[in-house]
């Protein structure tokens, strides 16, 4: 990809569309198209063939998507199927039909099965049963890594895949009806030490075990599989270690300075007992990620704060 390349970064005013953005410029490429939601609605297929005969990217980052937590994906079960479904074939037919020379998809680690043996490699993908809450949503994401195999196979296309691990970072959703558990957290106990508050409260048991990467980390990830991997397999993306939600919550609690107590609401689902990604394949490619969780949360936890993203 050269510096002159016309790219297409798809989902730009997201958290991670918006690192993909920042990681290009910062990196010399300035010929990047972008249209918000409003001015190209993703979901047409005439608008974005369209968009993609006018424009004529030569790259694209696919990075747009309807997302949320637990509670966002279980309410909104049919949004998130259609939606995402929609925004992955939309593009990546318009990027086979007008001549892209290469396209990165970017999925979600909610992927694979529930009970997948951990760490989670690629090959786990389909041997087993998805976690119920975010199914529709998964199912989206698969779909997605299959229509670019499929393109592959049959056209020949370029189109790769990426599998994100949990983010977090710069223009994060702090929305506690649609947000991620950690921004749910910091949003959480933020608002907690701002009411003098004595305790908070965390949905399920905290026994879970996630993994976090640092959006911006992600980016430099994206641009290496983008400059680097033309291979059809796809490939997780993450940090390769995993903390519980418990200590998660204790992490948030400490950088934040809130005093008070934990509290747990086991009404309230777990969902996957463990997420962990092997990510030894893109290792192997000559990438490894560079900000730890406590050094990232600092820095998400300033960049709310600073566009007021934390208040009501």
């Amino acid at each position: 990809m050269n510096k002159d390349a016309t790219i297409y970064v798809a989902g730009h005013n997201g958290m991670v569309g918006s690192a993909i953005v920042r990681k290009l410029r910062a990196e010399g490429y300035e010929n990047i198209i972008v249209r918000s939601s409003k001015e190209l609605d993703l979901r047409n297929q005439s608008a974005v063939n369209d968009f993609f005969k006018t424009e004529k990217p030569s790259h694209v980052f696919l990075a747009a998507a309807k997302v949320g937590g637990i509670l966002a994906n279980n309410t909104y079960r049919a949004e998130f199927l259609y939606d995402n479904l929609m925004i992955a074939t939309n593009i990546i037919h318009a990027a086979y039909e007008n001549n892209v020379e290469k396209l990165l998809f970017l999925g979600s680690s909610c992927i694979y099965p529930k009970l997948a043996q951990q760490p989670l490699t690629e090959e786990a993908l389909l041997s087993g049963f998805l976690e119920p809450t975010n199914e529709p949503y998964a199912i989206a994401k698969i779909a997605g890594i299959k229509l670019c195999e499929s393109y592959r196979d049959q056209y020949g296309c370029n189109f790769i895949s990426a599998m994100p691990t949990n983010l977090y970072g710069p223009n994060d959703n702090y929305d506690l009806k649609s947000s991620h558990v950690l921004p749910a957290l910091i949003r959480k106990f933020y608002t907690a030490k701002k009411n003098n508050l004595p305790a908070v409260e965390i949905w399920g048991t905290g026994a879970p075990l996630r993994e976090f990467l640092y959006v911006d980390d992600l980016a430099e990830a994206c641009l290496h599989l983008m400059l680097h991997y033309n291979e059809k397999q796809f490939v997780n993306v993450g940090s390769g270690k995993d903390i519980s939600i418990k200590d998660l919550a204790l992490t948030v609690k400490r950088i934040i300075g809130f005093e008070g107590e934990l509290t747990f609401d086991t009404s309230k689902p777990d969902g996957t007992p463990r997420k962990l990604m092997d990510v030894s394949k893109l290792a192997a490619s000559g990438w490894t990620y560079k900000t730890e969780l406590e050094e990232g949360v600092q820095m998400a936890f300033q960049d709310a704060l600073e566009k007021g993203l934390l208040e009501d």
